[in-house]
């Protein structure tokens, strides 16, 4: 694989768009890329477009209605929450592989108020009768697991989702901006203990978009370009556990130490992180799982501040899946956004200093998980 960077990006706000249609939301954020690049639609050889809920509907081939059908090559991609990376990483392996110069990701949602239960399917349920698949379940339980394991307490989960509404409020595109207390989240609603309702992403619309090209492609428009270090895309290994009880971590895991060892780097190079906050639990997991923290070590992490902005190794600056909004196939390219903001310099209050290597992170339970290690 040749070396692949990204030279534009874009994004609008996450939030709720009645007005409009999904294809509409991403072609915002595509010609926002586009601009970013200094680039028009005419130098774009292949589009990748990750969208969940609409799968069947070609929302690529609606995109492109947009902003320019000009006859490339459409992917319509979907898995589950890592719709959108996964979209990114389709990009990413056309230029890598030689096949194409410029490519290319657009993550989009419509969701409205529309519950982050669980994929569907179909056959015979076992809901209930062997655990649960409920997303808020299933993430409620594996806190409760690090609980019984570690001695993690629901506060250390509860000042994660604390964190993140505090990033967020300098995040101008972030669905929610708004501030909350430890008092705030630990007498909120409980949605699946320990989750309390603001341990809990929101669900809404938005759309993100990414432009990869080759070296050559970077040199020739000029703009800033971020290096994509490596992209790893991994599923679940077969265990006895995955029969009743998802497992949340094994692949995230074991992407992460591929993802370490393809790009050359470890988890103490990393300047900011992220990561897949869907619940408030499954960030403090998170923290382990990407060896930023040793095992059983995250609940202390959280109380002396290591993943704060300024801290050690700051995770979810932009607020987060918690705040800024989980639109499904959006989360993957926002993220991506984000970490190529800040390795460029042009966060603005939310900028983490001289920040030159970041990781994005999504996992979709069913399963998928992405890791993107980025360089400036």
């Amino acid at each position: 694989m040749r070396d692949v960077f990204v030279i534009g990006v874009g994004m609008i706000k996450f939030g709720r768009y009645r007005d409009k249609d999904v294809h509409e939301l991403a072609g915002e954020a595509a010609r926002l890329a586009l601009a970013d690049a200094g680039m028009t639609i005419n130098d774009v050889e292949l589009l990748a477009s990750g969208n969940l809920l609409q799968a069947g509907n070609m929302i690529g081939q609606r995109i492109m209605q947009q902003i320019g059908q000009t006859g490339i090559p459409v992917v319509n991609v979907a898995n589950a929450c890592a719709t959108g990376s996964s979209a990114f990483r389709e990009a990413y392996v056309a230029v890598g592989s030689g096949e194409y110069d410029v490519a290319m990701a657009v993550g989009s949602e419509q969701m409205g108020k529309a519950g982050l239960l669980g994929g569907g399917g179909s056959g015979e349920s076992v809901e209930g009768i062997l655990g649960s698949g409920l997303m808020p379940a299933v993430f409620g339980m594996a806190g409760v697991e690090h609980m019984r394991t570690w001695g993690t307490t629901p506060e250390h989960f509860a000042k994660v989702s604390v964190k993140n509404h505090r990033h967020s409020t300098k995040n101008p595109l972030s669905q929610y901006q708004v501030e909350v207390s430890l008092e705030d989240v630990m007498n909120a609603r409980m949605v699946a203990y320990p989750n309390t309702l603001y341990m809990c992403c929101p669900t809404g619309d938005g759309a993100a978009a990414a432009i990869v090209c080759s070296q050559e492609m970077a040199k020739k428009f000029g703009r800033k370009a971020v290096k994509v270090a490596c992209s790893v895309l991994t599923s679940d290994p077969w265990t006895p556990r995955d029969l009743t009880m998802p497992d949340v971590n094994t692949l995230t895991r074991n992407a992460a130490r591929i993802a370490y060892e393809r790009a050359g780097v470890g988890p103490d190079d990393l300047d900011l992180v992220e990561l897949h906050d869907c619940f408030a639990t499954a960030e403090l997991l998170h923290y382990e799982n990407l060896g930023l923290c040793a095992e059983g070590e995250a609940g202390r992490a959280v109380d002396e501040g290591w993943f704060e902005h300024g801290g050690r190794t700051p995770v979810n600056v932009s607020g987060g899946l918690l705040s800024k909004g989980h639109p499904l196939g959006a989360t993957g390219v926002a993220n991506i956004y984000e970490i190529v903001t800040h390795l460029r310099g042009e966060a603005g209050d939310r900028q983490v200093a001289n920040a030159t290597v970041g990781l994005a992170h999504v996992i979709g339970l069913g399963s998928a998980c992405t890791i993107h290690i980025l360089t400036a």
